[in-house]
């Protein structure tokens, strides 16, 4: 046990399982940017891959909207988010993103199909919808070191998207974001045990005893 906590706590696999997390964010990114400049290049239009709500043919955009954008300016909102909290999800809880990751994916995109408004929807933000909200709330249910960091980074960064699940601007789908922030929320409450907790730090005051005087003898003196 107490080599596995110092394992836990060696810098340096620390460093190497953000490297990594990073690495696999900015790769999904790119593939979304490689996409982007085919389309863009090659003048194809691939909206129609997207989740149109009730049409057995928008049901293929469960798979293939978080892949697509509407223009440059779109992904580059999303590209940021992206990177970031799919780096702080790897990163801080790497068991947990193996479901969080498949299930906020398909999950968002199916509640958009079967409840949104009947008009294409794309776009990877219900992806950073989810992430967001998954990583907030269970820095608030677990509450130790690494994850109170986490979740208050999070929300120092991206507090204000809570506003995007209300409706607003015509042409953003709120029915994605909000799909992806309710499952992500759920899914923090189911998973808030699945990762294991950091070590707590003890520091070498709470392991002196300290000889307290006896008040009653004091007193006699």
């Amino acid at each position: 046990m107490h080599n596995r906590s110092a394992l836990l706590e060696d810098p340096k696999n620390d460093r190497k399982r953000l490297k990594q997390s990073f690495i696999i964010a900015a790769g999904f990114t790119a593939l979304l940017w490689v996409i982007k400049l085919i389309e863009v290049i090659s003048g194809a239009r691939l909206v129609q891959y997207g989740v149109y709500p009730g049409s057995l043919l928008g049901l293929q955009g469960v798979l293939f909207a978080p892949l697509i954008h509407s223009s440059i300016s779109h992904l580059f909102a999303n590209t940021a988010p992206l990177l970031i909290l799919g780096t702080a999800l790897l990163y801080g809880y790497p068991r947990s993103a193996r479901i969080v990751i498949p299930v906020v994916y398909l999950l968002t995109g199916l509640c958009v199909w079967l409840f949104a408004r009947q008009v294409w929807h794309i776009g990877a933000s219900g992806l950073t919808f989810g992430f967001m909200f998954f990583i907030f709330t269970i820095g608030a249910l677990r509450w130790d070191r690494k994850a109170i960091a986490l979740s208050m980074i999070v929300f120092l960064l991206y507090g204000g998207m809570i506003w995007g699940v209300f409706p607003g601007r015509p042409g953003i789908s709120f029915e994605s974001h909000l799909s992806g922030a309710v499952i992500g929320l759920v899914l923090a409450v189911l998973l808030r045990d699945t990762d294991p907790r950091p070590p707590e730090k003890k520091y070498s005051w709470e392991d002196e005893d300290i000889d307290m005087p006896d008040l009653n003898e004091s007193e006699r003196q």
